[in-house]
């Protein structure tokens, strides 16, 4: 496995719309195990494939119960609506208040090629749908309000 460069704010491939995966190869699946490796590697607890340059609906998630692979996810339920504080690897030191749904349920498929279906609530539901919103070319900074900068915030605090 290995730990892949994270693409940034501004990249174009952040704001493309992922492509559908069509088949599940080996490279696929080597191509998740080293998302989960690159997530960890930066202290996330999701990555989408376009914040590692690569255009296509894959996504990686570990929201404490260990990690998720997922491939052509999408959202078929919600209910409930909460606002929570973000941020993202692809924009370090950005934090904001995004509202989501409070639970969602997910459907696509693993690395095995299987149907596999999530119902999420809390910190879980949250990343999943902040990741597929990657695949949409949507960041999370287009939803959030109170947008702070913690390194801007270091900086003053270091300068008094």
């Amino acid at each position: 496995m290995a730990v892949l460069p994270l693409k940034y704010v501004g990249e174009k491939v952040l704001r493309r719309k992922a492509t559908r995966v069509a088949e599940i190869d080996k490279p696929l699946v080597r191509l998740l195990d080293d998302m989960v490796e690159t997530m960890y590697a930066a202290q996330g607890i999701g990555l989408a494939g376009p914040q590692i340059g690569v255009s296509r609906r894959i996504i990686v998630v570990d929201a404490g119960d260990g990690p998720i692979q997922l491939v052509n996810p999408r959202i078929v339920d919600h209910k409930g609506r909460a606002v929570g504080t973000e941020g993202c690897l692809s924009i370090p030191s950005i934090f904001g208040e995004v509202e989501r749904w409070k639970h969602v349920v997910v459907k696509g498929l693993n690395a095995k090629g299987e149907p596999v279906a999530y119902e999420a609530s809390g910190l879980f539901a949250v990343v999943l749908q902040h990741e597929i919103d990657h695949l949409d070319g949507r960041l999370f900074t287009d939803l959030a309000t109170d947008l702070i900068d913690a390194e801007a915030i270091e900086r003053e605090q270091d300068a008094d």
